[in-house]
């Protein structure tokens, strides 16, 4: 069942894109561009589409319109491929992304910055609006309309960053480390993610939803196994808010969580929801959910600890684990 979800997770795995795009996918495309105002755009990706579209089965195009194309002038091929994403993102799962999550694209060592909030009526990339949604969508390619070219040398600086100031742990819980966002690299840690069971979690950090390279932080992630996302395959508007819960802005080993007062609270990456530790006399528990894979991986910046389930809201069950402590 684990791995029938896997495959059905595509367009949050950068692990399974091994086999192309359908021929009638890019033709369909460039007929509806053509006739939709982005004639530039279509012809961009009739020419040029083997040196742009990826050898996946989704792909994700960000098009400026024909008069964007006029004003720009001659686009250069790695400026195209910043455009053009190796995963497929429906309109409503990009309403969901917070600010400075980050995009993959075609282009080598160039991501895509959200700079929009979840509540705006736009999403925007880089600074620039999407102001044509899903001008095409066949299920594995989308096509969104964007007021113009979008800039690969964007950054957002210090002042613009939205990270919540409320994302700060208890007395009891001291953050004294911390490292600059350029430092951090996840690749080690999805490609150990990725053999023992948390692929979805895998592609969650890969995918970057708090934006963490722009931002001086440590992290612990708890991680529940694929089984347990099988119910919420789909619903794409929960996908950012379910990351998010799992991950807390300080790094904590398990004799960390051991050591805790019962009954300590954790703030989360999620604005308001918070992780209650408890204990029994074998086992931790978050929100009532177990640790059963403690130190799955970890670094100089980073745990990540195995839960069974995916954590909900905190409900007090004393007559679960009060009983046995």
């Amino acid at each position: 069942m684990a791995a029938k979800l896997v495959i059905s997770l595509t367009l949050l795995s950068l692990f399974s894109l091994s086999y192309p795009l359908p021929d009638n996918s890019v033709s369909d495309a460039v007929e509806i561009l053509s006739n939709s105002g982005y004639l530039s755009m279509a012809l961009t990706l009739e020419f040029g589409s083997k040196f742009l579209t990826p050898p996946s089965p989704s792909l994700t195009i960000f098009s400026p319109s024909d008069s964007a194309f006029a004003s720009f002038g001659q686009p250069s091929l790695a400026l195209l491929q910043l455009h053009f994403s190796p995963l497929s993102f429906p309109s409503t799962f990009m309403k969901t992304l917070p600010y400075h999550a980050k995009i993959p694209t075609m282009s080598p060592n160039h991501t895509l910055i959200v700079t929009s909030l979840p509540s705006d009526d736009q999403v925007s990339l880089n600074g620039v609006k999407i102001n044509q949604p899903e001008i095409y969508d066949d299920g594995s390619l989308r096509i969104f309309g964007i007021e113009t070219f979008l800039d690969p040398d964007y950054s957002v600086s210090e002042s613009q960053d939205g990270a919540d100031p409320d994302l700060t742990l208890g007395q009891s819980v001291e953050c004294l480390e911390s490292v600059r966002g350029s430092e951090m690299n996840f690749d080690d840690a999805v490609r150990y993610l990725t053999t023992e069971g948390y692929n979805v979690m895998a592609s969650f950090l890969q995918l970057q939803l708090v934006g963490f390279k722009d931002q001086t932080v440590v992290l612990t992630v708890f991680a529940p196994p694929d089984e347990a996302f099988q119910g919420y395959f789909g619903n794409f508007s929960e996908y950012s808010s379910i990351f998010l819960r799992h991950v807390v802005p300080c790094k904590i080993s398990y004799q960390d969580l051991i050591d805790f007062d019962q009954g300590t609270v954790l703030p989360t990456f999620l604005e308001g929801f918070k992780i209650n530790v408890t204990k029994s006399l074998k086992d931790l528990y978050l929100n009532n959910v177990r640790v059963n894979d403690p130190s799955l991986y970890l670094n100089d910046w980073m745990f990540i600890h195995g839960v069974e389930k995916i954590v909900p809201e905190y409900v007090p069950q004393s007559s679960q684990i009060g009983s046995s402590m």
